[in-house]
């Protein structure tokens, strides 16, 4: 039995830790692939050192995690020491399972339910703003405290109760025995306890997401706001070097326990020397405790700023969408602020945030928890925002570049009368293939994803627009129709699809054809060329539009909650302006409406003939075909109808 423990055990290690060496790994590979490694190289580090935005992110996490840790930690003891004193049992037991609540209710409950009130008691106060980083360090600490309790009242029961007892005989204060004979005590549970309360709060996603305020981006937000495009190995890099600092805070972990017999001898032996030296160390102990606290208070607060000298503008907009210092890029962000000090004489702060989807940032929008004063949704969501009045209309005397605005980009069905927005980036989608593995003869429609040839090397969309505007397309069914018939017909032509399918993804699509694991896939023509340029060598990815195909536009827009209107649309007027509009087009690999771009010859020639015909495919009648094809915002019976079919498809 023995030999199949151990090979077991060894599953088990390889299953836990297989993926975390498979990062560590690609953090050190010279390409920008996540799935083929193409020699060893320290350019992601280097790569990550220089992304402003995402040590930002990383100081941010780090600031609010040793906050969060040491303030939880001094609360969590004293609750500790309060609960183990309780003389009733029923009230220790109601108290025990009250502090448990946290750790066994779900994040997402707990998240929004702490946006909730904060959002509650901001509208009481009259803030514009009820998010900020006071309430995510107070929803940190809410989750943190139970597991520093946890930690702490096991010490606590272990101690001997007669050595407080005895101290207060001997003359010490109850406050005197605490410092000077409990706390020495329960140190490793302490210990222990704040190093579980910084992971804990180092590693939060979901309650940081609901409560996160303008300007505090925090690490796992940031990353999650990545799924625009695919995520860079340098997060591979700042992983790799998380694990590391992660593992040694474990291993001091491990070794401030002293439950074994040798601890136990070691404590026995402290103990003898206690009454001699313990004292002085206790007091330096408790105020050097007291004194971090308050420098890292002072230390966060000064880090936020008050801005109440600085003018503040906050942006909104998609992970990954904008061109931010990095590769060698234009710093949009810091370009602008320089530039605005310069021609006004002001300094302003950008506070920028990012979002995952569209429906992220409306959600965020209507709850009314954020004040935001830019914000570049997708076509379809502008119309929905205009429709329920969340959009304030432009005023283009401030927008005076909006004159580059291609014509044939104005009056789309989105904004008709051109009030409400300025089109940031537009995009095509296509079919993405292997010419190694697609014969010629299949391609030129959308057929070719569901050509039983290439069963199991499909990939569909994993979503419902997009999943079900591929079957429209290709039966020739009107993607905005409200004929549940014929959204029964596209769900059929799914149906038939589905054992083609190798697997539903998003953002998973770049691994897999960009390793070849797959060879057919739909998706945006700018993402297309991030593929291309990290494919393996046995791979050859092409790229075709069908006859019928998806239009989509991002533009520029400013929300109802905006504070400062002039401001934001000065911002609008920079981003159009050549230098940075030329930049974001680089950056994101969309197509830009902006004639300072698609008509710069520097930019034609950086970015090169074959992409220039895939990303600015001819204009002729292409208001039209885009108010034809693209997505439009479907009446919610139709949302709720086409999620159903949704689900039925993916049940099956």
């Amino acid at each position: 039995m023995k030999p199949i423990a151990k090979l077991y055990t060894a599953l088990i290690f390889l299953f836990l830790f297989a993926p975390i060496i498979i990062l560590l790994v690609f953090s050190f590979n010279s390409g920008n692939s996540l799935s083929v490694f193409s020699g060893f190289s320290l350019y992601w580090y280097k790569e990550l050192f220089h992304d402003t935005n995402t040590l930002g992110a990383l100081k941010n996490t780090l600031v609010l995690a040793v906050c969060a840790a040491l303030i939880s930690t001094v609360m969590g003891t004293a609750a500790a020491v309060g609960i183990n004193k309780l003389r009733n049992k029923y009230m220790k037991a109601a108290m025990n399972t009250v502090t448990n609540i946290p750790m066994v209710n779900p994040d997402i409950i707990t998240g929004i339910s702490l946006m909730l009130m904060f959002v509650f008691a901001g509208r009481l106060m009259g803030l514009s703003t009820s998010l900020n980083f006071w309430t995510m360090l107070i929803a940190h600490i809410t989750f943190c405290l139970p597991y520093v309790i946890l930690q702490v009242l096991p010490k606590l029961r272990q101690m001997d109760k007669s050595l407080p007892e005895a101290a207060m005989d001997l003359g010490c204060t109850p406050m005197g025995a605490f410092v000077k004979v409990e706390l020495p005590e329960i140190m490793p549970g302490i210990l222990t306890g704040l190093i579980m309360a910084f992971t804990l709060s180092l590693d939060d996603f979901v309650i940081s997401y609901f409560t996160a305020g303008n300007g505090f981006e925090t690490l796992p937000i940031r990353i999650y706001s990545m799924t625009k495009k695919t995520v860079t190995p340098k997060m591979y890099a700042l992983a790799t070097i998380t694990f590391f600092v992660i593992l040694v805070l474990l291993l001091i972990t491990n070794l401030m326990d002293d439950d074994g017999e040798e601890g136990k001898q070691r404590r026995a032996e402290r103990k003898a020397k206690r009454h001699h030296a313990l004292g002085n160390r206790g007091k330096e102990r408790l105020a050097a405790g007291v004194i971090a606290v308050a420098l890292v208070v002072v230390i966060a607060v000064s880090a936020l700023g008050t801005g109440q000298k600085t003018l503040e503008l906050n942006i909104y907009n998609w992970g990954e969408y904008i061109s931010d210092g990095s590769a060698g890029s234009l710093d949009t962000i810091k370009a602008f602020e320089a530039w605005y000090k310069e021609t006004y004489g002001q300094k302003i702060k950008v506070n920028y945030s990012t979002y995952a989807s569209n429906e992220d940032m409306y959600a965020k929008l209507k709850s009314g928890a954020v004040s935001y004063d830019v914000i570049i949704p997708s076509d379809y969501m502008i119309a929905r925002l205009k429709d329920e009045g969340m959009l304030l209309p432009l005023n283009f005397d401030n927008i005076p570049n909006y004159q580059y605005i291609g014509e044939q980009f104005r009056g789309l069905y989105y904004d008709p009368d051109d009030q409400y927005s300025v089109p940031y980036t537009y995009g095509i989608v296509g079919i993405i293939y292997n010419a190694n593995v697609v014969d010629e003869e299949d391609i030129g429609s959308w057929d070719l994803m569901w050509n039983p040839k290439y069963a199991g090397s499909i990939l569909q969309f994993n979503n419902s627009r997009d999943a079900f505007g591929t079957a429209m397309y290709k039966l020739g069914i009107d993607v905005n129709t409200t004929d549940k018939s014929q959204w029964d017909q596209a769900l059929q032509e799914l149906m038939t699809q589905r054992p083609l399918v190798k697997a539903y993804v998003m953002d998973e699509i770049f691994n897999a054809l960009e390793s070849g694991e797959a060879a057919i896939g739909a998706y945006y023509a700018g993402d297309y060329f991030t593929m291309a340029d990290a494919q393996a060598d046995t791979v050859d990815l092409q790229f075709y539009y069908p006859d019928v195909t998806n239009y989509f536009f991002d533009a520029m827009c400013i929300p109802s909650c905006c504070e400062n209107k002039e401001l934001a649309e000065i911002f609008i007027n920079y981003m159009l302006s050549e230098e940075p509009a030329i930049a974001n087009a680089e950056y994101v690999y969309y197509a830009c409406p902006n004639s300072l771009v698609y008509e710069n010859e520097t930019y034609i020639e950086d970015m090169g003939e074959d992409v220039m015909e895939i990303l600015y495919p001819p204009m002729d009648g292409f208001a039209e075909k885009y108010n034809q094809y693209a997505y439009q915002n479907l009446p919610d019976e139709m949302l709720s109808y086409m999620n159903t079919l949704w689900e039925s498809l993916k049940i099956n």
